[in-house]
């Protein structure tokens, strides 16, 4: 067992606390607001007592990730690592060992003060001959951060940003403002690696929050830049963005879409499905015995998924956040 809900549920709050000890105005922890309100309903939801036999599941697509496979996930893990860092530090590539580990990347352009912009950056990793987008994680030293990740409501995608996208796709409003704030300035940057480097890969990158705007950004991407460039986005601890229109238009919408989710981690399994959120496909999970599996289609309801495994939040272990993934822990720089 890995605890009861009470421990985990009060370190949800104890960050959200955290960041705003400093203010004078009172801010309630938007995970306990909830319990309170909808505690009832998530044990009808999510049947606590009468949860799904994981047998009947576990072989229901399921496929074990090679250590090829997993290994190639290395350089993403650091690149969203990276991403938590100073802008300064990111350009001149001087961040230490997740640096040093991919040493011939070339920094093309930095941005955000980690507060009301998160921290971001757009390089060339020439090894692999791909445009690098990462995106900072929620800083819960920083209101602004927080607040943007429990402003759950949903809206409409910018048409000028996601032109084309039809009529009914819908985004989570805290998370759909902070892609904006950004979008400009990396696409120009994207634009710019692209021309300098004749580069025909973007990967799009991130952690929690930073996961969050990254599947926004390759969505934009995608929609924005030449087709014969591929747009992939390798997301970390992603919480659900969309509604299912904008889950089914994600699948379809030609990026190659994988995030990788950390054996009991909150934050993946938020927003709630019965606020109307849908995963897309894509979830690799790490499991408790640290082994890594493709979890195929939405929401899979494997007990080795996210959402199968973490049925509700009385079964989640927030320590499972920031990592390690792949020996990397997220969140600091």
């Amino acid at each position: 067992m890995l605890g009861t809900a009470r421990p985990h549920l009060a370190t949800v709050c104890k960050y959200v606390l955290l960041a705003v000890a400093h203010r004078s105005s009172f801010v309630i922890c938007f995970e306990c607001m909830m319990l309170s309100v909808f505690t009832p309903y998530l044990l009808a939801t999510f049947g606590l007592g009468a949860a799904v036999s994981p047998a009947a599941h576990d072989a229901q697509g399921i496929t074990a990730l090679s250590d090829a496979d997993i290994a190639g996930f290395l350089p993403y893990a650091h690149f969203a690592a990276i991403a938590y860092c100073l802008p300064s530090v990111a350009l001149n590539w001087s961040c230490g060992a997740y640096c040093d580990a991919n040493p011939s990347f070339i920094p093309i352009a930095a941005g955000g003060d980690g507060n009301k912009v998160q921290f971001w950056y757009v390089g060339f990793n020439p090894p692999s001959g791909e445009i690098i987008v990462s995106h900072q994680g929620t800083n819960f030293t920083k209101i602004d951060p927080v607040l943007r990740d429990v402003n759950i409501i949903f809206e409409s995608l910018n048409r000028t940003l996601f032109p084309g996208v039809p009529a009914g796709i819908q985004a989570h409003s805290g998370f759909s403002v902070s892609q904006q704030k950004t979008a400009a300035d990396i696409m120009t940057a994207v634009q710019t690696g692209l021309t300098k480097f004749n580069a025909k890969k973007v990967i799009v990158s991130g952690h929690s929050l930073g996961a969050a705007v990254g599947l926004l950004d390759a969505l934009f991407l995608r929609l924005n830049i030449p087709s014969d460039v591929a747009v992939r986005f390798v997301g970390y601890a992603l919480p659900r963005v969309g509604n299912q229109a904008f889950a089914d238009f994600v699948d379809g919408s030609g990026v190659q879409v994988e995030f990788i989710n950390n054996k009991r981690d909150l934050v993946p399994i938020l927003p709630g499905r019965f606020l109307g959120y849908r995963h897309p496909s894509g979830e690799i999970h790490i499991q408790d015995s640290s082994t890594w599996v493709s979890c195929r289609g939405q929401d899979n309801p494997s007990s080795q998924c996210s959402t199968g495994g973490v049925p509700t939040i009385f079964q989640s272990n927030l320590n499972h956040h920031n990592g390690p993934y792949q020996g990397i822990m997220m969140g600091r720089c």
